[in-house]
């Protein structure tokens, strides 16, 4: 009978550890994401924001971003929430491209600074500039990390981990939907 209990109680809190694994051991759900959220399907007409040409920094009141972005992108750039590890289609994308920002169009990084990880969001080693992304102390949840940032819109990306490969032995955990991603022609 113990042995049955210790299975059962090592079984229920498998996806917890899967999340551990990644820094992430609370993750908010976005209860509104329906479709894959990768599909992003920003009216770019509807945001006046939005710019993949622009260094501009962008200034904007919650209230407007709410009324401007999808429900899933605004609760996870803009109030911090985590989507759902492996939602994605981006996470273990190998195809040629650039990942713009979903909320401004920012350039963020290129795929040849990305690599598949196991933690089911999308992971970089490198930022495309030292601009494109900042960080600010995030010890939400009893957990000490670094919250990555739209160097443009101050939008919420992901988290900054030193566990990732060389040359910089970091790891940009990204969610999928803050991510535009726009492939190479060739």
């Amino acid at each position: 009978m113990k042995k049955r209990v210790l299975i059962i109680t090592i079984l229920s809190s498998l996806p917890l550890l899967i999340f551990q694994a990644c820094g992430q051991n609370q993750i908010k759900k976005v209860e509104s994401i329906k479709s894959n959220p990768m599909e992003n399907k920003i009216s770019k007409s509807g945001n006046p924001y939005y710019s993949r040409t622009s260094t501009e920094n962008v200034i904007v009141s919650d209230a407007e971003w709410k009324k401007i972005l999808p429900e899933d992108l605004y609760q996870v750039a803009r109030k911090a929430n985590t989507e759902r590890a492996f939602t994605g289609t981006l996470w273990n994308s190998e195809t040629k491209g650039t990942y713009y920002c979903a909320v401004c169009g920012n350039k963020l990084f290129r795929s040849n600074q990305k690599f598949v990880s196991s933690c089911g969001w999308p992971s970089f080693f490198e930022q495309e500039n030292k601009s494109s992304i900042v960080f600010k102390d995030d010890n939400s949840y009893g957990m000490q990390r670094i919250e990555a940032l739209c160097g443009r819109c101050d939008s919420h990306l992901g988290h900054l981990f030193d566990d990732g490969p060389e040359p910089t032995g970091k790891r940009y955990c990204m969610n999928a939907v803050s991510l535009e991603f726009d492939p190479d022609t060739k």
